[in-house]
């Protein structure tokens, strides 16, 4: 099976295109006001009305109030929500839409008890732990911290590029990988010769895979 996609941090209907073209399956659209990234309801609309079809809408959330997740997913067509803070489970459900959990990644995080303590999870994304600035800021954790037990689909996240994503796949079989800063020109703006190397790296960890 092949590794999905996202291109998180989309700021732009040009960077958007970019990435449908390239072959992702999702881009990810951040709601956390103090991200270089944010993007209000207006900005988030006029994207999601230039994607094609088959390209998925994740909304990115840290420590929302719910009525801020409603009044957002009530105007805007996201299909998945991903919760990036502390988040408990009772705080990621009830909004018609399936979500996926953010691990922050350190020193004593268990992920397996973290994805035990949500179990309407459809999946976990397994990311640095960053306290202010809740991902983006291409940090990588220790990969060795990724359980080989999953009883739901992992995304690796965290300091991917298109220089080491081949690697992460080969040697640890995510379900999706989520990149962000390591595809940019600057915070914000993507640059399209990195999200077609990054593709094309994705491409060749799933070659190796399949050769193994």
């Amino acid at each position: 099976m092949r590794t999905r996609v996202k291109i998180c941090g989309i700021t732009r209907v040009e960077d958007a295109l970019v990435a449908a073209r390239a072959g992702a399956d999702a881009i990810g659209l951040v709601f956390y006001r103090a991200s270089p990234r944010h993007v209000d309801v207006q900005q988030a609309q006029t994207l999601c009305r230039a994607l094609p079809p088959f390209v998925s809408v994740v909304g990115l959330f840290v420590n929302p109030s719910r009525e801020e997740v409603e009044a957002i997913t009530a105007a805007v067509p996201v299909d998945l929500l991903q919760f990036h803070g502390h988040e408990p489970a009772d705080c990621c459900t009830g909004f018609a839409r399936p979500y996926i959990k953010a691990i922050g990644m350190q020193a004593g995080v268990d992920p397996v008890a973290v994805m035990a303590e949500h179990p309407h999870a459809s999946g976990f994304l397994l990311d640095t732990y960053q306290p202010e600035n809740h991902g983006g800021g291409g940090l990588a954790f220790d990969w060795s911290q990724v359980p080989a037990r999953r009883d739901r689909p992992l995304i690796l996240a965290g300091g991917l590029t298109p220089e080491n994503v081949a690697g992460a796949i080969e040697q640890l079989g995510p379900f999706g990988v989520d990149v962000s800063s390591g595809v940019e020109q600057h915070k914000g703006i993507k640059s399209e010769v990195k999200i077609e190397a990054f593709m094309r790296g994705v491409e060749r960890g799933d070659a190796s895979r399949t050769r193994s």
